[in-house]
């Protein structure tokens, strides 16, 4: 006990503070259904890509001031997210063996709880500067498990660059890891925002629906092999075949969620319309290549030579309210 306590006595007499910053990423191999909710097991593995515009800042103070956790998110406070962050918090004061409450002030640089994967930043960055904070000293792979109990998603934006979240048998085989460096390829992925607001359904609800679908067990027997097919086209850096495979798959995500009881249908007509116009464009000789997430925005993923060609098509299409640039960015980072 004697460790213990001298840990929660330092603690309380200098209290522990840390902000770490976090990128969201962009499945290329989506997951989609869970094989365990409370641990939040993938039913596949995935491939991803951490974006460098899309990021959440998080500062964690535990202190003996607190007397309940303090959660502000985007300058508000919200119960029912409030209540979710606190949950992880308590992951990680039983990690850390203290009971000191903390205060958390988080910041998006974009719409959070609209298809851009806000938790899986916010809760990346939660889990980095809160373990700092709580005195913890834990690996990649283990800050990528801890992650993962509080969002799915979370566990990619802790590793750099093109990432593999491994759908593992239990908690401790479940985790993250990088697969190609940031500057392996030298890609663009552009964000293109087609409506505000946050979604009426969200992502681990819709999670949940996965399994209605009679496709679902369709796509499980064959999402390993895409997986291996993905690998390989990465690192020969072949687009075209790279581009074609995370499109589709994008479409066959969303074929699900259309398939289930009752159907999950993020798409807005603007989606619609840029994914054809993407594929005009493809028509047209320009090699690009469009994938949606639990959401109804686009990333559009070219090679960095052609960007600037698609940045001024993507100028005339009324239906995009913005454009975010995007490179292959490093994963979750203290700073000071």
């Amino acid at each position: 006990m004697f460790p213990v306590m001298l840990k929660e006595f330092f603690l309380k007499n200098k209290f522990m503070k840390a902000t770490a910053i976090a990128p969201s990423n962009i499945a290329l191999i989506k997951y989609w259904g869970k094989k365990d909710e409370k641990l939040r097991l993938p039913a596949n593995s995935s491939i991803s890509i951490n974006l460098s515009g899309l990021k959440t800042i998080t500062t964690v103070e535990f202190s003996p001031k607190y007397e309940k956790d303090e959660v502000i998110i985007d300058q508000k406070e919200n119960a029912k997210e409030g209540k979710r962050v606190s949950q992880h918090l308590d992951r990680i004061r039983k990690l850390a063996k203290i009971s000191l409450r903390a205060k958390v002030i988080s910041k998006n640089n974009f719409p959070k709880s609209s298809g851009l994967a806000s938790s899986a930043s916010g809760f990346a960055a939660l889990t980095l500067a809160g373990a700092q904070a709580a005195g913890l000293n834990l690996s990649q792979k283990e800050l990528t498990v801890l992650a993962r109990l509080g969002s799915g998603s979370a566990c990619r934006s802790i590793p750099d660059g093109f990432v593999e979240w491994r759908q593992g048998k239990d908690s401790q085989s479940s985790y993250a890891y990088s697969l190609f460096p940031t500057d392996y390829w030298d890609l663009s992925i552009i964000t293109t925002l087609v409506e505000s607001g946050e979604k009426k359904v969200s992502t681990s609800s819709g999670h949940q629906l996965a399994k209605t679908s009679h496709f679902f067990k369709t796509r499980l027997k064959k999402i390993n092999d895409k997986i291996v097919l993905l690998k390989n086209f990465i690192k020969e850096k072949n687009f075209l075949a790279f581009g074609e495979l995370v499109e589709k798959e994008a479409l066959e995500m969303h074929a699900i969620m259309l398939t289930s009881t009752p159907s999950l249908i993020y798409w807005q007509p603007a989606t619609i319309e840029v994914l054809k116009y993407i594929q005009n464009l493809r028509e047209a000789g320009l090699p690009v290549y469009g994938t949606i997430d639990a959401g109804p925005h686009l990333y559009i993923i070219c090679e960095r030579k052609n960007e600037k060609e698609l940045i001024n098509k993507l100028k005339k299409v009324e239906a995009i309210k913005k454009v975010i640039i995007n490179r292959p960015a490093p994963g979750a980072r203290l700073v000071s």
